[in-house]
């Protein structure tokens, strides 16, 4: 496994790769990597990818002010070790001053689905996501780049973008991958305690008990009366189209239900898609 730091020399292996005729995939990620990246790595293989290149970066310009860049957990070294046992053929490990000029002022911003759910309590975030995948998408050139549904906006913005800008990109989204309690993969929960832990499981239980069929009014006031008995602070339970990301009265196939909550100081999201 090649591992890279300078985006001008990923390019040029990429670049290489490519005129060799080998399909390549990108799985972009923060780090700290967990089953649920690694199953990422696993769609790509499946999909076919000859090189399969893992970005490993905490991007600065999707965090707000007073979010949690500075203390985003951080592990580069076992990061490196699960890219090359799940079968990556490249890492990429920039620092910001690699990825951002002192002076940078370009920034990518889609502005239909990011305006609601997570975008309209994050200001700036998906502007700072696209900034940076439009960013990896130019230095690897990939035929395919693979997310997790876990991120279900992110996922959606993604997918508007490649294809409003043309990239020629293949969006893949695979599964949430879940512990063995239900509770969604993340990187953050290891910022929950163990009364925490056992706390957020109510997120997955409400996103299983939503019966297809039955009026959006109810199903969201008996999600969020769940997550309050559990000592959760609802951010927002939405009920919306899954391409449009617009609101829906019925649950209904081609319906997902967006969570996002609060365990404590820590911000959790969870979804379901019928």
């Amino acid at each position: 496994m090649k591992t890279f730091r300078e985006p001008n020399k990923l390019q040029k292996w990429c670049r290489a790769q490519a005129l060799k005729g080998r399909k390549i995939a990108l799985v972009p990620t923060m780090g700290y990597l967990h089953e649920g990246h690694l199953s990422l790595i696993e769609a790509a293989k499946r999909k076919g990818a000859d090189e399969i290149v893992v970005s490993v970066f905490v991007n600065p310009v999707q965090f707000g002010p007073k979010e949690d860049y500075a203390k985003y957990p951080r592990d580069e070294k076992a990061d490196v070790a699960k890219c090359r046992a799940t079968g990556a053929t490249a890492v990429f490990l920039p620092t910001p001053e690699a990825m951002y000029f002192k002076d940078h002022s370009v920034y990518v911003n889609e502005e239909d689905l990011s305006t609601g759910l997570c975008g309209a309590r994050r200001p700036g975030h998906f502007r700072g996501v696209c900034t940076v995948v439009a960013k990896l998408f130019n230095i690897v050139r990939p035929d395919f780049a693979v997310f997790g549904q876990k991120d279900f906006q992110q996922a959606q913005v993604i997918r508007r973008m490649a294809r409003d800008l043309n990239f020629g990109i293949d969006i893949v989204v695979a599964p949430i991958v879940r512990e063995p309690t239900g509770l969604a993969r993340s990187s953050r929960n290891t910022y929950l305690s163990d009364v925490e832990r056992e706390r957020a499981l109510a997120i997955s239980k409400a996103l299983m008990s939503i019966v297809p069929g039955r009026a959006v009014a109810a199903e969201r006031r008996r999600v969020e009366k769940a997550l309050a008995a559990a000592s959760l602070k609802v951010d927002y339970v939405e009920f919306v189209d899954a391409a449009t990301l617009k609101a829906v009265k019925k649950v209904a196939p081609g319906t997902a239900c967006l969570v996002a909550a609060y365990d404590g100081a820590t911000r959790l999201i969870d979804n379901r898609l019928f």
